[in-house]
């Protein structure tokens, strides 16, 4: 598994503190911009990218976005046919996100958590499988119908 990581100006240093966190743990992790702090970018270019590459790649790659709220990069992912993107609060919810709706992509808020708790977001989401329940599993095929 291959794990992409891409932020905004709002989530530049969490994004470069969770890629040596990931790295550390030893995954496989690209990050996909923003490459220096530039407080004028916008999310959609990231998301996109990291978008890009999650669908190019094999089926069992993850991303992971980051910016102030969460709620942008969450938008401008979910616009992508085939991503799941899913903003997390706390572990709990990156679990749920991952087991019951498969997410591909963890959004977290940069503003809103400190480094430790977003550490245990990210492995909380990687450590979790997708229970494939035929009512999850129902609902993702419903999402394919209506969305495409």
């Amino acid at each position: 598994m291959k794990i992409y990581i891409g932020a905004d100006h709002a989530g530049y240093e969490l994004k470069n503190q969770l890629k040596e966190h990931l790295i550390h743990a030893g995954h496989e992790v690209e990050d996909v911009g923003a490459k220096t702090l530039d407080e004028d970018d916008d999310y959609p270019r990231f998301a996109y990218a990291l978008a890009a590459k999650i669908l190019g790649g094999d089926d069992d790659d993850r991303g992971v976005l980051i910016c102030g709220s969460g709620q942008g990069m969450s938008m401008a992912a979910n616009r992508v046919n085939g991503v799941r993107a899913a903003l997390a609060w706390n572990a709990e919810s990156a679990k749920a996100a991952r087991a019951d709706d498969n997410a591909n992509v963890l959004v977290l808020p940069a503003r809103f958590i400190v480094e430790s708790d977003a550490a245990a977001m990210v492995d909380a989401w990687l450590a979790t499988k997708f229970k494939s329940n035929p009512k999850y599993l129902r609902r993702l095929d419903e999402l394919e119908e209506l969305y495409g």
